[in-house]
């Protein structure tokens, strides 16, 4: 979700390795070892949870979470939590990284030491306060100042133990008192409108014969305001603290008159400090992305120049090419050009001329797409984008059946278990295998069109190149669909949404045997036995040397890499999408019904979208894929609950609460492509509740009025329109920047002799260069279409800088990103704020 702004867009997102923790605190009793889980939190907010790691105090997590980050936060939080054989979860410790911090740890492994979970330190959200000070004239006619402190609102306070109730305890402080006052508790929201005024005598009374309004400097001085937020709580530990701001009196200067939002601060009421690596150590590898994105007009230039790369000859003259040569990994450049290439349709003949210009260098056949190229790179990322679907149809069902049976596949003599016989296992991996194996040949329809005409355009590109190879048409093929598609999603079913959670060590043995057996079918290698370094899976391999395999592979090949279009075909058997608990709104089927919220099972399919009382058991109610005319966001004002959002039918809407923000736009973002095709789909609908009578959003009394506002999600499910070329173009621009030292230098081996007629000098010689003149030609392009961007960033920062003030809702006071982001901005510009 992009955050608006005057002409420009901002988007945030995160992707984090949770690696492992050590030196965790032994539990207090004869049992030492702990159960523990790693939760991931936008501030308080959690949006991920691992699986539980037992009986370890160092357990090794390697999961890997990415998100686009859909509102504002303040930290990054990583909590450990202990289960305990109650069930009970208690927290060991936590990392909180400052937004503004998140650009130190990028794309790094990091170790961080745990620091304890208090109450007091857990505050998230902001107040807006007005102050002034004034002077009174009292009964007995004499004058005194006295301070008007106006708590106005709050914005984003947390649910605590799944409610708010927020109250404000305002004191002024000083050398000498300590009056304190309280606003009016506001129930069941987080955003409350307190807008209560409270009056506090600064000075004593002076004479009224004081011609002038005058306070002492020394006296405003040590006043200070602090506002307490607090949760009302009907449990007996009493009211739950939720932060508090300190005002120092003399920001209010010579106009007596303050006004400002700030953001809550935790408080410091002593508590000891703990020693580092006391409650051990947790290692993450973030990646924060924030991309400020432009009006479309603004990138015209540079996307015209990527696009035009299938059409440059040769290639490796091409703006595409040049950016794969000046990233220090293919991958950086890989991720943005596919999405972009293909969101316009043109990712068929750009991945055609890069694939026939590399095997056009390529010398032996059998090394043909080995190498990590920006080739094999670009195929990888468009197969995950591409083919998300066609995988998880193919494979899902089996693997789910593999993670839930736990079968013993080991295979090894060396590492059997004395319960376990090695025939047994044998027999189990092989009936694995070959239902893999059948799955996959037998999928070819189902492919992809776009990976079925790239397939197509690399077995043309090798046979011609190898024409006495008659296994190169084959090869060049397989080397993608099973060595880098099939293959890697068996062993890691996470990384390709295939489950939630890496398996556990028994069935992750399984899944690696499986998938090394599965690489070397589809490899059609001459002696397949010899491919394995281990007598064991040579000797299992024994099972399938067989015809009809490598019959089944050539088959499957051949279909997947035809020129003709292959129409997908409806897939008779439902396949599992999203499931998941949830919270949703009695749908008032019945008359008299109760429209009550209850905590329901929600699971998606390809066919219907049903919910359940409990995983397992029957459906409470099903809706059919065809029958959701539009999924929205519902807003706060209906329910006062965060995070909801309506499946819209026929005659009415399913109101669902998700358990975060995260989770809300996933379900939307997967409801919302399934059925996009439908033909009755809604073009508008309301965005807020229908109650007491009326629509919230419009206050028209008829429950089948038309909606209010255009519905968000109208366009076909498509790859190519799932895709921001904006945003991606972007991302293209940053990358050019950052290596702009590169682009100079394969500038400067353009125009050296040593390009014409001589040995490559030193530092060019990782740059490929086929025609010095093109690339040149592009190069002196894709600077001045980078610098005129980046002349755009660096005068849209020096206007928001202008416009700016600190204390604003946007940037509230105690906004530690917007002081670094004033301290830049005044070191290296004239302006002032």
């Amino acid at each position: 979700m992009a955050v608006e702004e005057e002409g420009l867009r901002v988007f945030q997102s995160v992707k984090i390795k949770i690696g492992e923790a050590k030196n965790i605190p032994p539990y207090p009793g004869p049992n030492k070892m702990r159960d523990c889980y790693c939760t991931v939190n936008l501030d308080q907010e959690e949006v991920f949870r691992t699986k539980t790691i037992e009986k370890s105090l160092c357990p090794f997590y390697g999961e890997d979470f990415y998100c686009e980050i859909p509102r504002s936060f303040r930290h990054l939080s990583f909590y450990i939590f202990d289960r305990d054989v109650f069930r009970r979860d208690s927290s060991i410790g936590k990392v909180a990284v400052k937004k503004e911090d998140l650009q130190k740890y990028h794309g790094k492994d990091n170790w961080f030491p745990l620091q304890p979970v208090c109450a007091d330190s857990e505050v998230q959200g902001k107040v807006h306060l007005e102050l002034r000070l004034s002077e009174v004239i009292t009964d007995s006619g004499v004058v005194c100042h006295k301070l008007a402190t106006r708590v106005l609102e709050c914005q984003d306070l947390p649910i605590v133990n799944g409610q708010c109730d927020p109250y404000a305890a305002v004191s002024l402080l000083g050398p000498s008192r300590s009056e304190a006052k309280k606003t009016k508790v506001k129930r069941k929201t987080n955003n409350p409108q307190f807008d209560e005024v409270f009056f506090f005598e600064v000075t004593k009374p002076l004479s009224y014969t004081k011609r002038h309004f005058d306070v002492e400097e020394d006296d405003v001085d040590k006043l200070a305001l602090k506002v307490d937020l607090w949760n009302a709580s009907n449990l007996k530990f009493g009211d739950e603290f939720l932060g508090e701001v300190r005002v120092q009196l003399k920001v209010l200067g010579q106009s007596g008159v303050h006004d400002a939002w700030y953001f809550l601060q935790p408080r410091d009421n002593g508590h000891k400090s703990v020693k580092a690596d006391e409650l051990g150590s947790l290692r993450l590898n973030i990646v924060y992305t924030e991309d400020h994105v432009f009006l479309t007009e603004h990138y015209n230039p540079l996307r015209d120049l990527l696009l035009q790369s299938a059409h440059v000859e040769p290639v490796s003259a091409s703006a595409a090419h040049i950016l794969g040569e000046a990233c220090r990994e293919k991958q950086e450049a890989a991720v943005p050009l596919v999405r972009l290439f293909l969101h316009y349709g043109k990712i068929v003949p750009f991945l055609s001329a890069i694939a026939h210009a590399e095997i056009n260098r390529t010398q032996d056949p059998n090394t043909i797409f080995r190498g990590n190229s920006l080739t094999s790179k670009c195929i990888d990322e468009t197969m995950k984008l591409a083919g998300m679907h066609y995988l998880r149809v193919t494979l899902k069902p089996i693997i789910d059946e593999i993670c839930a049976d736990h079968k013993p596949c080991e295979i090894d003599p060396v590492k059997l278990k004395e319960s376990e016989n090695l025939d047994t296992n044998r027999e189990n991996l092989r009936q694995y295998v070959d239902r893999i194996f059948s799955a996959i040949t037998s999928s070819g329809v189902s492919c992809p069109t776009v990976m079925c005409d790239i397939f197509f355009s690399l077995r043309e590109s090798a046979a011609s190149r190898f024409q006495v190879d008659p296994d190169v048409r084959y090869t060049a093929v397989s080397s993608f669909i099973f060595l880098r598609f099939f293959a890697p999603a068996i062993l890691s079913p996470s990384l390709f949404h295939l489950r939630p959670h890496h398996p556990d060590p028994c069935t992750s043995r399984t899944l690696t045997l499986i998938s090394k057996t599965i690489q070397t079918l589809g490899s059609l290698a001459k002696s397949k036995s010899a491919n394995f370094k281990e007598s064991y899976m040579a000797a299992f391999y024994d099972y399938f040397n067989e015809q009809k395999y490598a019959d089944a592979v050539k088959n499957f090949l051949d279909l997947i890499s035809s020129s003709a279009r292959w129409d997908q075909k409806s897939i008779e058997t439902p396949i599992m999408l999203k499931e998941g608990f949830m919270i949703k709104r009695a749908q008032g089927r019945n008359r008299f019904g109760l429209k009550n919220f209850k905590k329901r099972w929600f699971r998606l399919t390809n066919h219907e979208f049903t919910y359940h009382k409990t995983k397992g058991e029957g459906a409470l109610c099903s809706i059919p894929i065809e029958n959701i005319l539009a999924v929205e966001r519902l807003e706060e004002e209906s329910f006062k609950m965060k995070n909801m959002f309506q499946v819209i039918q026929p005659e009415r809407a399913l109101y669902i609460q998700a358990n975060n923000c995260v989770e809300a736009r996933d379900w939307i973002d997967i409801l919302t492509k399934v059925s996009q095709c439908n033909r009755k789909r809604l073009s508008t609908f309301h965005p807020s509740a229908f109650l007491n009578g009326h629509w919230l959003c419009c206050k028209l009394s008829a429950d089948a009025a038309p909606g209010c506002t255009p519905c968000t999600g109208g366009l076909p499910a498509n790859i190519q329109l799932d895709v921001d070329g904006d945003r991606e173009t972007e991302r293209i621009y940053s990358l050019y920047s950052t290596y702009m030292s590169k682009l100079v230098k394969m500038q400067e081996a353009c125009g050296s002799k040593s390009v014409y007629d001589g040995p490559e000098q030193e530092e060019y010689s990782t740059f490929v260069i086929d025609d010095p003149q093109e690339t040149y030609k592009t190069l002196r392009l894709v600077i001045s279409a980078v610098q005129t961007l980046e002349q755009q960033h660096t005068q849209y920062k020096r206007d928001k800088f202008r416009k700016t003030k600190y204390g604003s809702q946007e940037h509230p006071i105690g906004d530690q990103s917007f002081q670094c982001y004033i301290r830049q901005q005044s070191e290296s510009s004239t302006y002032s704020i």
